[in-house]
């Protein structure tokens, strides 16, 4: 009767959350995956087409385009934000003249509109009226002018470093919270047995915030998957689509052109890849430290309870 009391009060507080997530998340997440094996233009009544959408994207020349630039933002950023989060945040977390504001100034980017930050980037990036290719131009370094934007070669990689930008504050600000819970007395007897700074960040301050740094990694893959308002802002997927990402490829095809059923499909893999990265994150580089233990402390409560029965 303990255990029913016990779990019964459990699923009375998990419930409202549970309903939420279902309707807002699990039941649209169905549905895309309903309409993505039909042919469905937004009016009338959905044609089951079987697997024809998926078997359509093997030669989609624009579905490879979109993955291939979602895959180089995600390398690019992943590898900065992961690594520069972290280092940025171990110099932010010491006592140095300025660190607050210095703090301030990476955080303000994350509380600016993904729109906004699009449009800000536009002025900086674009080939005509951007800043940067006018600079080249003021100091007669004409021959380095590059299409930074809306081209079919540099456009990932910029909007790459647009999606650090706008990141970096809040990652670096989880990891500092990280950084705060460290036992001091850890980090006192590291420097009583002379280890120096290097050697502080490998053996004792990244093993001890796996789980953070597990989280930042997450946050990003499922991020970078997310990325539609700075691609809209800045290159609306053009020219001819070449800057296109899987989102917005996804959109565009639901939205602008009445394919809701192919636009599905492309949502659907959008997810399952992102899913399958996560999967692989967690499997080989996760926290491997804190499910030991979940499962050790598991044991020691049956252990418990069946002590507790047999007495």
């Amino acid at each position: 009767m303990y255990w029913l009391s016990k779990t019964r009060y459990k699923v009375g507080l998990l419930l409202p959350s549970i309903l939420l997530y279902s309707v807002f998340i699990i039941i649209p997440i169905g549905m895309a995956v309903r309409y993505s094996f039909t042919k469905y233009s937004g009016l009338g009544r959905p044609e089951f087409t079987g697997f024809s959408n998926y078997i359509r994207m093997f030669s989609d020349e624009l579905f490879w385009s979109s993955f291939k630039n979602t895959m180089i933002m995600f390398v690019l950023a992943f590898v900065l934000l992961l690594v520069l989060s972290f280092l940025i945040a171990v110099l932010l977390n010491k006592k140095l003249k300025g660190s607050d504001l210095s703090k301030a100034l990476i955080f303000s980017p994350a509380i600016i509109a993904p729109i906004i930050v699009g449009i800000i980037w536009v002025y900086i990036l674009d080939p005509n009226v951007g800043i940067i290719n006018g600079i080249l131009d003021a100091v007669g370094a004409s021959d380095l002018k590059q299409e930074w934007i809306g081209g079919a070669t540099l456009t990932p990689y910029s909007l790459a470093i647009v999606y650090f930008w706008q990141q970096l504050g809040y990652l670096v600000t989880i990891f500092i919270a990280g950084l705060k819970m460290l036992p001091e007395e850890v980090m006192e007897a590291a420097i009583i047995d002379g280890a120096n700074e290097r050697q502080k960040i490998i053996r004792i301050i990244i093993p001890m915030m796996k789980s953070n740094i597990s989280t930042v990694a997450i946050l990003i893959i499922t991020g970078v998957f997310k990325i539609f308002e700075i691609v809209q802002q800045t290159t609306g997927g053009g020219p001819n689509h070449l800057s296109e990402t899987l989102v917005t490829y996804s959109y565009t095809m639901t939205f602008d052109s009445g394919d809701y059923g192919y636009g599905m499909s492309l949502a659907t893999v959008t997810f399952i890849i992102s899913l399958i990265i996560v999967g692989l994150y967690s499997l080989f580089f996760g926290d491997n430290d804190a499910k030991k233990e979940a499962r050790r402390k598991r044991k020691e409560e049956k252990m418990l309870k069946k002590g507790g029965v047999q007495a």
